[in-house]
């Protein structure tokens, strides 16, 4: 592991399920803030802020601030700000992170039940920008956006996760619903979040490293790991959050490095 200057890091599933620090996990962030070693933690998260996410961590005794982290929407605010300027868009996420998309103009659906073909008018939005699912990811809703899809709207997906973890098993994410969307509207989205590259782009930015001198650890084999390797990072994948013995069976490669969880991180970067 020589010539790892910096290491990237998902939160959810890795340092935390359902917001409470897995086994070993501070510490092991402890032991990396005493090797004074650059980390970022990076993460599709799109039910909290920047601050919020930092403030939460920060309660589990993680010695992280708001300035540590990377997040989906921030990432999604700068692809909004340089190729959308101006543009009306309409924010279709569970949780409130309007703090983090600055620079954004957020406007509401427009059309509503009862209005008749085309009402929203020149009201409609420009792009429509998908971040985590939940109950708000009604059909009333998913309707509505497919309908300015039709008319000619752009659309944005903070990510394309299909699940996560809670205390209570697993969740449906944003994944499970945008293949069906894009389909039936005949779009693509862009993906602002894990894993575009311009999201690890940003991220190595945030470091001051290239790819090569970086880490990436996490959960999600596709979006954290192989995705981070495609980049040129170094992938840990651990089995923790949302593994499964056969999504690493079945995944289109293979991480550089499995652990049983991010606590046997420092040991394997030799911070013994």
């Amino acid at each position: 592991m020589k010539g790892i200057g910096a290491v990237l890091i998902d939160i959810d599933g890795v340092l935390t399920v359902s917001w409470k620090a897995l086994p070993g996990a501070v510490e092991a962030m402890e032991r990396l803030r005493a090797a004074d070693l650059p980390l970022v933690l990076v993460t599709n998260t799109t039910s909290r802020t920047r601050a919020a996410v930092a403030g939460r961590l920060a309660r589990e005794g993680f010695p992280v601030g708001a300035d540590d982290i990377l997040t989906a929407p921030t990432a999604t605010a700068a692809y909004l700000r340089a190729h959308h300027p101006a543009a009306r868009c309409l924010l279709i996420n569970s949780g409130e992170v309007g703090a983090d998309l600055a620079g954004v103009e957020l406007v509401g659906e427009g059309e509503r039940e009862g209005e008749p073909e085309g009402a929203a008018g020149r009201d409609a939005p420009d792009v429509i920008v998908f971040g985590g699912a939940g109950p708000e990811f009604s059909y009333p809703v998913l309707n509505r956006a497919f309908r300015h899809l039709q008319r000619g709207a752009h659309l944005v997906a903070m990510h394309r996760n299909l699940y996560w973890r809670t205390a209570d098993g697993f969740d449906l994410d944003t994944g499970a619903f945008l293949p069906g969307l894009e389909r039936a509207a005949g779009v693509t989205a862009t993906v602002t979040g894990k894993p575009s590259p311009a999201f690890f782009d940003t991220a190595l930015a945030h470091l001051g490293v290239p790819a090569s001198e970086a880490l990436m650890v996490g959960d999600d084999i596709e979006s954290d790991v192989l995705a981070a390797q495609r980049h040129g990072i170094t992938g840990v994948l651990v089995k923790t959050g949302k593994y499964l013995p056969e999504t690493h069976r079945t995944a289109d490669g293979t991480p550089d490095h499995v652990l049983d969880s991010f606590a046997g991180l420092p040991g394997l970067l030799g911070y013994t």
